[in-house]
């Protein structure tokens, strides 16, 4: 695994508005932003909600997106923790390990962005995104 966990924000439909907050508050910047039409959803109403976009300040460091179409967080559990792998062989074996007694949010799967990525929550309440950049 490399680095540290990531805490990933998700938001009802107002990730940028919150993103160009921090920006303002920390004098941070915002990047990355990528839309669900960007990345080939073609939801109507889900045009410019963002599914991808990172915010950064010194050694802070925050990704962020809204709730997918058709869905809504509740807040106060809207932060999850993202981690990155080194080869597929450990992001299977973590996955399959937090899955056991918890839930699948998303099934491990390749995606879009050309690496293997899965949601899962632990037995405990945490989630956790798994991501593995191919590469």
């Amino acid at each position: 695994m490399r680095g540290q966990a990531t805490p990933y924000f998700m938001y009802n439909g107002n990730c940028r508005e919150a993103l160009e907050f921090y920006k303002n508050t920390f004098g941070g910047e915002v990047s990355d932003l990528q839309t669900y039409e960007q990345a080939g959803y073609k939801v109507p109403g889900a045009e410019h909600l963002l599914i991808h976009a990172r915010f950064r300040k010194d050694d802070l460091f925050i990704m962020a997106s809204d709730a997918s179409p058709g869905s809504s967080i509740v807040i106060g559990n809207n932060i999850s923790l993202a981690l990155d792998f080194e080869s597929e062989e450990e992001i299977q074996e973590v996955y399959e390990a937090l899955r056991k007694n918890g839930s699948v949010h998303m099934e491990l799967q390749d995606t879009y962005w050309g690496a293997k990525y899965a949601k899962v929550k632990d037995a405990y309440g945490i989630s956790w995104d798994l991501n593995y950049q191919k590469s």
